[in-house]
């Protein structure tokens, strides 16, 4: 069974910068997609970031050019650095260990971590 899990969340200022981590255990970790999600209150959960070794990154437009995800296989770890955080990305971020569908669509797979808390506010 795929476990995740998820660190580096906290309180920082419009403006500041965060990058979280997730290390993944009972999968193959260099076989899956790996993706981020964020869950706002209230909101749906949405995808914001995805990786493969193969087809390189993906982004939502919302978090483009501020966001960064990159992976090490060695470390069965994925990250998101996360730069001019404003407001609006606060939330509980998760990540995931997914497959790329024919569409280059990101399919999440079944586990879930915790998830840990981003809150943006001055």
């Amino acid at each position: 069974q795929v476990q995740l899990v998820e660190s580096g969340g906290g309180l920082v200022q419009p403006g500041g910068s965060l990058r979280l981590s997730c290390v993944v255990s009972g999968t193959i970790f260099s076989a899956h997609a790996m993706g981020w999600y964020r869950q706002a209150p209230g909101m749906q959960r949405e995808l914001i970031a995805h990786i493969t070794h193969r087809y390189g990154t993906n982004y939502a437009d919302s978090v483009k050019g501020r966001f960064t995800i990159s992976r090490d296989n060695a470390k069965n770890t994925v990250y998101l650095q996360m730069n001019s955080l404003e407001p609006g990305d606060t939330a509980v971020y998760y990540c995931n260990a997914g497959q790329l569908d024919a569409g280059m669509k990101y399919i999440a797979g079944s586990g879930w971590g915790q998830g840990t808390q981003v809150t943006v506010s001055s």
